[in-house]
């Protein structure tokens, strides 16, 4: 069934976003659902990227700040930021980003690889960039982005 799937997407769809002032995205389909950041509880000793966890109707979600985590600054609690939050197997991530764009439709055909060092950003936080008539967006490599220093930032006991 997913070979099929594949097959059919002439099309992908991009859920853009602001993280300083790059325009990064990610495939819709990585994204369970946007919301403001609410009560953070602080995680000792976590890397200086986790901004802390929240409790999202009865989830513990670890927010990560992606300005920091992508090399870009941190992105500021007292500027209204966002929270992306993406389902992984395990475990539920924010990505804390500055602002929300639009989705875009994209021609997978014309997603170029993204430059060894895009912006001062390591490149292997991206898949690629695709182009539209007046923007360059950064595609999220996810799996890059969630991986937290080799070790889950939440223990119990």
């Amino acid at each position: 069934m997913n070979a099929d799937k594949t097959k059919n997407k002439d099309h992908i769809e991009l859920a853009t976003f602001y993280v300083g002032s790059a325009l990064c995205g990610m495939n819709i389909i990585n994204v369970q659902e946007i919301n403001k950041l609410m009560e953070l509880t602080k995680v000792p000793q976590a890397p200086d990227y986790v901004t802390g966890i929240l409790n999202l109707r009865g989830q513990i979600v670890t927010i990560v700040n992606l300005g920091k985590k992508l090399g870009l600054g941190k992105t500021h609690i007292g500027d209204d930021p966002r929270n992306i939050i993406v389902h992984t197997p395990g475990e539920y991530i924010g990505l804390l980003i500055r602002e929300i764009s639009d989705v875009v439709v994209a021609n997978p055909e014309k997603i170029e690889p993204a430059p060894a060092n895009m912006s001062g950003i390591q490149g292997s936080f991206f898949t690629g960039v695709y182009k539209t008539e007046r923007k360059l967006i950064g595609i999220l490599n996810i799996d890059e982005v969630l991986k937290i220093e080799n070790e889950s930032v939440v223990s119990i006991g």
